[in-house]
């Protein structure tokens, strides 16, 4: 068996096993493939911010605004994350500022849809929910 799914802790033991055993025939990228034939258009940060504020707009109208939305080639899907949220704070003359980022791993710009849309939402979520764990 391979290293643990880092991303899928919070599925049931029976999912994890069929991804798994997926995982070691090698017939993953096959069965995705069958599943999301095409990849979405959304190729560059002018598209995936209006396509992150769309999202964020329809379900988290009162939320903090987002300073940038990007891909970053240096994200590492593996070893790191799918994607990420910085939140930072300055304190500019007597004034407070603050400003939500989001990057997305450029990997995914040749994702399906659906990919993409799991991981925008899931870094919209830090905006209500700043921190969180896999367990």
């Amino acid at each position: 068996m391979s290293a643990p799914l880092k991303y899928l802790t919070a599925y049931s033991p029976e999912i994890k096993a069929q991804i798994q055993q997926m995982l070691d025939k090698k017939s993953l990228g096959d069965f995705l493939l069958k599943k999301y034939p095409a990849p979405h258009t959304i190729n560059n940060d002018k598209s995936l911010r209006s396509y992150t504020i769309d999202i964020k707009n329809r379900y988290l109208k009162k939320s903090e605004p987002l300073s940038k939305i990007k891909y970053d080639d240096k994200i590492h899907i593996i070893n790191n994350a799918l994607g990420l949220h910085s939140y930072v704070s300055r304190v500019q003359g007597n004034k407070l500022k603050s400003k939500n980022e989001i990057r997305i791993g450029a990997l995914f710009k040749k994702s399906p849809e659906p990919f993409l849309n799991m991981i925008v939402v899931h870094e919209l979520a830090h905006l209500k929910e700043k921190d969180h764990n896999y367990s």
